[in-house]
């Protein structure tokens, strides 16, 4: 008879999964249980907190909706999120850093002609004027490519957090087509920091031990061109106050942008500009492989963007 101990258990909890037809499947179970016995062998976890553990996890879990995923929030604020990203995207080779995808990315997007203004009806955020370029490593212009963008408003929040949403549509976010020397260019209002939901039990988890739930202003981008890996990012906007303590940790130094406070009479394409605007400029490069560009999950809504 096995002694089902605390220095056996593991080997046999370990040995059960030998059988698993999938290799991987197995060896991720196996590891998993490698991991969350040593953990336990290593805090000595007690009763109490183990039951803590089980009734935080449950109420996570009821947390979640159709258009809510408390565990993903979950996972973004214990920085598990971008250490996936980060160990799928270990070789950049000179390509544009990678970052989490979000909650807030609908699926393809609303195609636009360039210069187009994708937050029309916002009448108190500041504007920006957006010009961009995809290339490949060596800095040659990539064409016709999607680049599909999407950020918050000045208050903080996606179009599709909004009650108006249902009526007025997307705001705030669109796809452009690059053109032959790789370049697209957009209006939009300039947007803001923002905190992730906290209303659930990971706000709890982040109001109690005492860390801010502040994500620092940035504008999200997919530029999924063919014969190249998608590249999933966000473009950071510099001297925001939270830019060093993402609660998501998602910033990285080279997506970060200096967006300059412009009071020229035109912007960058001719057209009139109506008061003082913003000047954000970045290059995307895309590394060469194949891929599909991500489908949004369903349920994400909670997680940070």
């Amino acid at each position: 008879m096995p002694q089902f101990n605390e220095n056996d258990l593991t080997a046999a909890v370990v040995k059960s999964f030998e059988s698993t037809p999938n290799p991987r499947a197995k060896f991720l179970l196996q590891e998993l249980v490698k991991s969350l016995h040593d953990y336990v062998r290593r805090t000595d976890l007690t009763f109490e907190e183990w039951e803590y553990a089980i009734e935080f996890l449950t109420r996570t879990g009821q947390k979640c909706t159709p258009i809510r995923q408390e565990f993903i929030l979950l996972s973004d604020v214990l920085g598990v999120s971008m250490l996936v990203d980060a160990v799928n995207h270990r070789e950049r080779e000179g390509a544009t850093q990678t970052t989490v995808l979000g909650p807030f990315y609908v699926g393809e997007h609303k195609q636009m002609p360039h210069g187009s203004d994708i937050s029309p009806h916002n009448v108190t955020g500041e504007k920006m004027f957006v010009q961009s370029r995809a290339t490949d490593l060596a800095g040659k212009p990539l064409a016709g490519v999607p680049v599909d963008v999407w950020h918050a408003d000045d208050d903080g929040l996606y179009d599709s957090q909004k009650p108006s949403y249902a009526t007025h549509g997307p705001t705030a976010r669109a796809r452009f087509v690059t053109d032959g020397d790789g370049r697209f260019f957009f209006r939009t209002i300039l947007p803001c920091s923002y905190p992730i939901p906290t209303d659930g039990p990971v706000g709890e988890m982040i109001v109690q031990t005492r860390r801010h739930p502040m994500r620092p202003a940035h504008v999200h981008f997919l530029v999924n061109a063919k014969g190249y890996e998608p590249l999933i990012t966000h473009v950071f906007i510099d001297g925001d106050k939270y830019i060093d303590s993402d609660v998501v940790f998602g910033v990285k130094d080279e997506l970060i942008a200096k967006v300059e406070e412009r009071s020229d009479p035109k912007m960058p394409d001719g057209k009139e500009a109506s008061a003082p605007w913003h000047l954000m400029t970045y290059e995307f490069r895309l590394k060469p492989g194949g891929g599909m560009a991500p489908k949004p999950m369903a349920a994400r809504e909670s997680e940070p963007a």
